[in-house]
């Protein structure tokens, strides 16, 4: 999809999509400007391959399953989803029309609660980056990404992240009461919402009841405990 694309915009939700969109943005020549936003924070970073550097240089790794606040958990105010999508169409308005010389060339970030507004200029591309310095694309190759099994005749799916880490449930639990039901102990924690529910081990690995599809179980882990 990627492949003859002039520009892409990211308005995904998690960093497995965004190291997905990084590689092929990388592999194929093709600028992308990243975007994200929870709470009242946001933050946004015009990439042109081999040019500037990549996501995968400026974040070598993802943050932790369970370890970060998502939408769903922390919520999102509409201003800093209006900031972030405006500076995007912005860059990419100078993309299009050849304005090379007029992009922040920064990672910008904006805190509209706290009336705060950052600008960190980015480095050259890193020479031994895996993506845009040695070329290796780790993201699209499927074994990189999380696995998904359905659990056949218990309309569930289990989802383990492509790394494991150690889960503390106590900060998860706290992150999670706001959109449903939480109870844990020292082995795992369960969480419900709607007809949903999701029990969390250690190592991040989760299964996902009420559902059958697979699609539908990795955007419920993407929405409530994250990459």
């Amino acid at each position: 999809m990627i492949d003859g694309c002039d520009v892409v915009l990211d308005a995904t939700d998690n960093f497995a999509t965004r190291y997905l969109i990084n590689d092929a943005c990388v592999k194929h020549e093709t600028d992308w400007i990243y975007g994200a936003a929870v709470g009242s924070y946001g933050v946004s970073m015009t990439i042109r391959p081999h040019e500037t550097a990549c996501l995968r240089c400026v974040f070598e790794e993802a943050p932790p399953a369970a370890s970060m606040p998502t939408c769903d958990t922390a919520g999102v105010i509409m201003p800093i989803i209006n900031i972030v999508s405006a500076v995007q169409v912005s860059e990419t308005l100078k993309l299009l029309t050849g304005h090379i010389d007029e992009l922040h060339e920064s990672l910008m970030q904006f805190d509209v609660w706290r009336n705060e507004w950052r600008k960190i200029e980015l480095p050259a591309p890193y020479p031994d980056c895996p993506t845009c310095g040695l070329g290796q694309f780790e993201s699209l190759s499927s074994t990189s990404a999380d696995t998904a099994a359905v659990l056949c005749g218990r309309d569930a799916i289990q989802i383990s992240p492509s790394q494991p880490t150690l889960v503390d449930f106590s900060s998860l639990a706290e992150r999670l009461r706001p959109a449903g039901e939480v109870r844990f102990n020292e082995y795992l924690l369960r969480f419900k919402t709607g007809p949903f529910e999701l029990t969390v081990f250690q190592d991040a690995r989760s299964i996902v009841r009420g559902t059958d599809q697979i699609a539908t179980a990795r955007s419920l882990y993407a929405k409530y405990i994250g990459n």
